[in-house]
């Protein structure tokens, strides 16, 4: 027997249950329990930048690496151990991902005012939007209510997060996987307005790939040689290293992009009239940057009565 379903009726339960799951987040979700939360955060992370320039970008990337593996959960935060193997050696994040002591120094001060109250996960969320807004970037209302996972992943640390040398159909392919569009990938991307990167990121992109410009390549070179030097920076945008803008966007358009990853948003392919369009119009890039966000800040929140409120973020309760 023949069974119709009506496409309008799935897609009205599909709506519903998303509006179910996100309705649990929300930005006023510590307005009675810890209503100074937000203060907090951004304190501690105006010390943490005014002291390095380059924390904001290193907590906005934890952030985007955090919820790339199962999730906003804050699994990226926790220490391996003799029993529990984390995501901080995963190849993405090994002897890359930092600012580990400024979520753990924004952690102590938020318990002392609030204790088992506000969740590893949710700092992370506050300090990434903070960091983007004191180097000159956009500001978003962050939805909150996540709750801190008691497991984590190195395998899918190691296939989630995307490759600094893949392909445009690559990336796509990746942001869709997590719920994000095209569009949102390449906003998303301009995450390396800010920021730096290790030669062995980006070597292949100095010396092999063709559509880049002669001088970037050779001003690369000089600190990235052909073996070697493997943890050696450089900015991953060669304009204005410590401001948010739309710069990189505009090193695309010049074949400056950093990584093989970057160039390949302006490559001949379906994204390169978006990112023309943000070289051109820094405010546009800025109000798609912020929704991206927050839609990544939406990826698989562990919510209710799962999960707990670690007291350490290094280590589960």
């Amino acid at each position: 027997m023949a069974s119709f379903t009506n496409p309008s009726v799935v897609f009205a339960i599909v709506s519903l249950l998303a509006c179910s799951i996100n309705a649990q987040l929300s930005a006023n979700f510590y307005v009675s329990t810890c209503p100074n939360v937000q203060n907090i955060v951004r304190v501690a992370m105006r010390q943490a930048v005014t002291r390095e320039p380059r924390m904001g970008a290193s907590i906005l990337r934890l952030f985007f690496h955090d919820c790339f593996v199962n999730g906003c959960d804050g699994s990226i935060l926790l220490d391996d151990t003799a029993t529990f193997t984390g995501e901080k050696n995963a190849l993405p994040n090994q002897n890359s991902a930092r600012g580990f002591e400024v979520i753990d120094t924004i952690k102590t001060r938020v318990e002392a005012a609030c204790n088992a109250t506000v969740s590893c996960a949710d700092i992370l969320a506050l300090a990434a939007r903070d960091g983007v807004v004191l180097l000159g970037g956009p500001s978003w209302t962050v939805p909150l209510g996540r709750r801190d996972a008691r497991t984590a992943s190195q395998s899918a640390a190691n296939t989630d997060i995307p490759s600094p040398l893949a392909s445009l159909s690559a990336l796509i392919s990746s942001f869709a996987a997590k719920g994000l569009n095209a569009r949102d990938m390449t906003a998303l991307s301009g995450s390396h307005t800010i920021g730096q990167a290790q030669c062995f990121t980006f070597r292949s992109r100095i010396y092999n790939d063709t559509n880049i410009d002669s001088n970037f390549a050779a001003t690369r070179r000089t600190t990235c040689p052909v073996s070697g030097g493997n943890s050696n920076l450089a900015p991953l945008d060669i304009q204005t290293v410590n401001r948010f803008d739309n710069d990189y966007y505009q090193n695309l358009m010049n074949r400056r992009g950093l990584l093989h990853s970057d160039q390949e948003l302006f490559n001949g392919g379906s994204q390169d009239a978006l990112a023309r369009t943000y070289s051109a119009n820094n405010a546009l890039f800025f109000r798609d940057f912020s929704a991206a966000m927050v839609k990544m800040s939406n990826i698989g929140p562990i919510t209710g009565t799962n999960g707990e409120i670690r007291r350490n973020c290094r280590v589960v309760n």
